[in-house]
């Protein structure tokens, strides 16, 4: 039967099946994307309300009035306060930095801590405090450098041999590297050598307001560059030579993406240190929740979840002991990354 031959209603109904069918997946994005959106303001306000020191939303929001409340007014203002932001801020740009690289390089494994680049921001900026006594805006600088230093590096070593073959070569800087923190680690003063300890464990507790506007004004001009860049990392999640017969500019593609993860990368992690496994952790947790495709608003949304979750079980699961929050996700995303090569040991196996 030809379209003449349809009933009259048949390509009415047929059109609104599709574009019922083009919208379910946007539909569920943005209820995935409220759920999580919900959960990390949940979070946020749990990190600065509750502890070992408990504030009541009425005293909060008072202070955030302007009004001095002794004791509370410093311990939230000037701790509670300025934490749960830049743990807000450094996860979310953790997450759409994984997410970038897992999506770009089509590989789960593909994550700024896994290949070096979290190392070689860590590298650069340990050595800006040892050998040169930097601190604030210096140590973010040389973050960024050592990073994109190191990314363009492994994207030299590995050229010509596919995303495998760049998170192999990644996985052997990144052990350079860290050989490479130890030693300026045992060159350090004491001082140095603690403050250097506290923030390569991936800590929140030397955040400032410093830091986060830092960030904060960082990520409002990247962040807008994620929404162009997500439609180039769909083509390029089919493949290179299929984003090339769909018209995508895939060098140029490549180019832009890999500098926005970068820095993605660099920026927090010069802010409060290395968290471990949150980029990693992010874009697969993501692509689950919106049902296998990628989504940088919800790896965001999901790493911000990360860092604040694993932050407030770090402060409180320890009666008068502080952890690091880096102490938390790594005891997270150790087993995840031992049960990914695990499954993906057998799928190449065939089972």
């Amino acid at each position: 039967m030809d379209k003449a031959q349809l009933p009259a209603g048949a390509a009415v109904l047929g059109g609104a099946w599709v574009r019922e069918r083009r919208k379910a997946p946007r539909r569920r994005r943005a209820w995935v994307a409220g759920i999580l959106g919900a959960a990390v303001a949940g979070l946020f306000f749990a990190n600065v309300l509750l502890g070992s020191y408990t504030v009541t939303v009425p005293d909060f929001l008072r202070l955030m009035g302007g009004a001095e409340i002794p004791g509370a007014s410093f311990i939230v203002m000037e701790n509670k306060l300025p934490q749960a932001l830049l743990g807000l801020l450094a996860g979310a740009s953790f997450g759409v930095a994984g997410a970038i690289f897992q999506a770009m390089l089509r590989n789960p494994l593909a994550s700024p801590d896994i290949i070096g680049i979290s190392y070689g921001a860590s590298a650069a900026a340990v050595a800006a405090i040892v050998v040169f006594g930097a601190r604030g805006a210096g140590v973010s600088l040389a973050a960024m450098g050592g990073a994109l230093v190191v990314a363009v590096l492994i994207t030299w070593l590995a050229r010509g041999r596919g995303g495998t073959g760049l998170i192999l070569v990644g996985i052997g800087a990144a052990a350079f590297l860290q050989a490479a923190v130890t030693f300026l680690l045992s060159r350090a003063d004491t001082g140095n050598a603690r403050d250097v300890m506290v923030w390569l464990s991936g800590s929140l507790a030397p955040a400032n307001w410093q830091r986060v506007a830092f960030l904060a004004a960082a990520l409002l001009v990247l962040l807008p560059l994620a929404g162009p860049g997500a439609r180039q990392l769909r083509g390029l999640a089919l493949g290179a030579d299929t984003a090339a017969g769909l018209g995508f500019n895939v060098p140029r593609a490549r180019l832009l993406l890999t500098l926005l993860g970068v820095l993605l990368a660099a920026l927090p992690t010069a802010a409060a240190g290395p968290i471990a496994f949150v980029a990693f952790l992010s874009g697969p947790i993501a692509r689950r929740l919106n049902n296998g495709a990628p989504s940088l608003a919800v790896a965001a949304l999901v790493g911000a979840g990360i860092v604040l979750a694993g932050n407030l079980a770090a402060v409180n699961a320890i009666p008068r002991v502080s952890l690091p929050v880096g102490v938390v996700t790594g005891a997270l995303g150790a087993p995840f990354l031992l049960w990914l090569l695990i499954s993906s040991n057998r799928s190449n196996q065939g089972g």
